[in-house]
């Protein structure tokens, strides 16, 4: 059985032991951090000021509201004998807010509460927990809905948050669909784990609000107190265990680990290089063709964007294309892409097509359209041979002023694609509210062998059959799925079997050894 003093020490709150006159004679661990290394040939009043004449008069168990620099504590005096006390001390939990401390909307904390809490718990010793959760989809709700229904959503959530926790913990909500819980005393990770599962659940629930079903979703980061001694150090961590928790799929938590720093300062890095790639051109465009099934002709090039990094070698685009949207840069690149693949479709023949990549930050930027028609006159490109292709992500967010956008690229002669069909919830239902030129059906149903993929591409090829839409089947790789597609009534093919990813020089050369070929013929 442990001894008395290891007891006292293992205790989360300071404990120091005192001779009758108030000379310390030892303290546990948690009194070594709370006050800093407690030097033992001190007075009590060196930390206490207050308790100067209070512990001749203790003969009973006394409680005291003292204070430690800034710090309040509630302290509790208890002697043992006629020569020793005991001094327990715990830095108050106090819940009260006032007025201007009280997010209007949802009854939650306000940041500057938030922060004083956290800085009350640091200057304990009880171990604790920040959750920083981020509703998903939420903003898809309030722009699609309206902001009464939305903030009908976040008042539901905050409630809901708050029954995931103890009378003592803290609700705040820093601002749109962030919001932040102070877990205190938590004695485990696994019970802060418990908590951040406990609220994906919650916040995952069905909600019914003014008349609509709604389901969203909730991302939580977790820092639990190590050796931080500043609020904004716990909040930092969080965040950075949420961003990990969003790029894992959402919907999920993730809690803190040292290796995030080191994440955080790759994905900085990675953010100054991408930079310094648009300024020194260091992307350039490779182009894939597609082939149309009747004839076996090269129709047009897909631009592929690809980044060739002095030190880091050839980037993959998974690997900083989620940067680029991340920071915006997405928008200076994607120009650069569409001015560059329509300079080169000039000097092709004039029946072939240049299919460019929109991502869904262009839509956001509100210029796309200005840019798409500055590019068409300035390089001389015909509308009609510049293909769009956006997937169903850029319709998701904003979708009316989206659909007006590519009515009105459409107005200019230019072609519309569904990039990746099949992979969303909701792309059968965009058919109805677009008159897209070609659908391009995801590899995964092309080279997936299931019932179900093959299934979704004989409906797919069929749909756009019966609707006139050419219909793309992406990934070929082999003659048998070549074959396949061919049976399945696709209008057209890309993949590596029919072409690689190619320079402007390779590009050159197959169109040439294209006309050779239809001379002859």
């Amino acid at each position: 059985m442990p001894g008395f003093d290891a007891i006292l020490d293992s205790l989360p709150d300071p404990v120091l032991l005192l001779e009758a006159q108030g000379a310390i004679l030892w303290c546990n661990t948690a009194a070594n951090r709370a006050f800093e290394q407690v030097d033992p040939s001190l007075p009590v009043s060196a930390i206490f000021p207050r308790l100067t004449q209070s512990l001749p008069a203790v003969t009973a168990p006394v409680h005291l509201q003292l204070e430690s620099g800034h710090q309040k504590f509630e302290a509790t005096l208890t002697r043992l004998d006629a020569n020793f006390i005991i001094l327990t001390a715990r830095a108050p939990q106090s819940t009260s807010l006032t007025r201007d401390d009280v997010d209007e909307l949802t009854g939650a904390a306000k940041r500057n509460a938030l922060m004083r809490a956290i800085d009350g718990e640091l200057a304990g010793a009880r171990q604790f927990a920040v959750h920083c959760i981020d509703l998903d989809r939420f903003k898809v709700i309030n722009d699609t809905l309206g902001h009464g229904v939305g903030d009908l959503l976040l008042q539901k959530v905050a409630d809901r948050l708050k029954s995931a926790c103890r009378a003592g913990d803290m609700v705040a909500r820093l601002g749109g669909d962030e919001f932040v819980i102070l877990q205190r005393d938590v004695p485990s990770s696994e019970e802060a784990e418990r908590l951040s599962a406990r609220i994906v659940d919650l916040v995952g629930r069905t909600y019914v609000l003014s008349g609509h079903t709604i389901n969203i979703g909730a991302s939580v980061g977790v820092a639990l107190r190590e050796e931080r001694q500043q609020a904004r150090d716990l909040l930092r961590d969080a965040d950075l265990a949420l961003y990990e928790a969003k790029r894992a799929g959402k919907g999920r938590f993730r809690v803190f680990e040292p290796d995030m720093q080191v994440s955080l300062r790759e994905r900085r890095e990675l953010e100054i290089d991408l930079r310094r790639a648009l300024a020194l051109r260091q992307f350039r465009l490779n182009y894939q063709p597609f082939v149309e099934l009747e004839g076996n002709n090269i129709r047009g090039f897909e631009a592929l964007l690809r980044w060739q990094h002095p030190v880091r070698g050839n980037v993959p685009p998974l690997d900083f294309i989620p940067m680029a949207e991340e920071t915006g840069l997405i928008v200076k690149i994607g120009e650069w892409v569409l001015r560059t693949a329509c300079e080169a479709a000039v000097s092709w023949p004039e029946n072939l097509t240049i299919a460019v990549n929109v991502s869904p930050l262009q839509f956001k930027s509100d210029n796309l359209l200005d840019t798409v028609e500055a590019t068409l006159k300035e390089t001389g490109l015909a509308a009609n041979r510049l293909e769009l292709e956006i997937t169903e992500s850029a319709l998701l967010d904003d979708t009316e002023n989206v659909l007006a956008t590519l009515h009105a690229l459409r107005g200019l002669g230019v072609k519309i694609s569904m990039d990746d069909f099949g992979t969303g919830y909701s792309s059968l239902s965009y058919l109805q509210k677009f008159p897209f030129d070609k659908i391009k059906i995801d590899r995964s149903f092309v080279v997936g062998e299931s019932s179900d993929s093959q299934a979704i591409l004989k409906a797919v090829a069929g749909l756009g059959s019966s609707l006139g839409i050419a219909i793309t089947a992406e990934g070929v790789e082999t003659s048998d799925q070549l074959e396949h597609i061919r049976s399945q009534n696709c209008t057209h093919v890309q993949g590596y079997f029919t072409g690689r990813p190619m320079n402007d020089a390779a590009v050159a050369d197959l169109l040439q050894s294209q006309m050779r070929k239809n001379t002859n013929a």
